[in-house]
């Protein structure tokens, strides 16, 4: 049984990233045999559909258990359909995970779902908000 957990970078010291179809790497942990391998995320810049081509690259790496932080309801779908565990709420690296995981401490989500601050981080502040470009301008005050 192959467990996959989603990561910033390669290797079981790397930290957990809660983000699914925007993370940089899946890890693929087997506890019986304790190999580990690294596949990048080919989706982590895609316009869209990210989630769903995560998922494809995770059923195709014969994953029967996900540790992440959310999922869109279009990846959670796929997971739900191929019978692939979706668990959430691991912390620190992927090393962690795995232990956090094989002492039940992980949470099993039965539908999409996303935790505090997930899809909504910090920005660089470039963002035009309301003012100025939001909508109704040019349409008057408005109601």
């Amino acid at each position: 049984m192959k467990i996959c957990i989603t990561a910033t970078s390669e290797g079981l010291d790397s930290e957990v990233d809660p983000r699914f179809g925007r993370c940089s790497h899946f890890i693929i942990y087997d506890p019986e045999t304790r190999s580990v391998e690294s596949i990048s995320n080919a989706s982590v810049a895609a316009s869209g559909g990210a989630g769903i081509k995560a998922a494809e690259i995770i059923a195709n790496a014969g994953v029967a258990v996900l540790l992440t932080g959310g999922l869109d309801p279009n990846a959670f779908s796929i997971f739900e359909e191929l019978g692939i565990d979706v668990l959430v709420g691991a912390k620190g690296t992927v090393r962690e995970a795995i232990s956090q995981y094989e002492a039940g401490e992980l949470q099993p989500i039965r539908s999409p779902n996303s935790t505090p601050g997930f899809g909504m981080r910090k920005g660089n502040g470039k963002g035009r908000g309301m003012k100025g470009g939001g909508m109704g301008r040019g349409m008057g005050r408005g109601m």
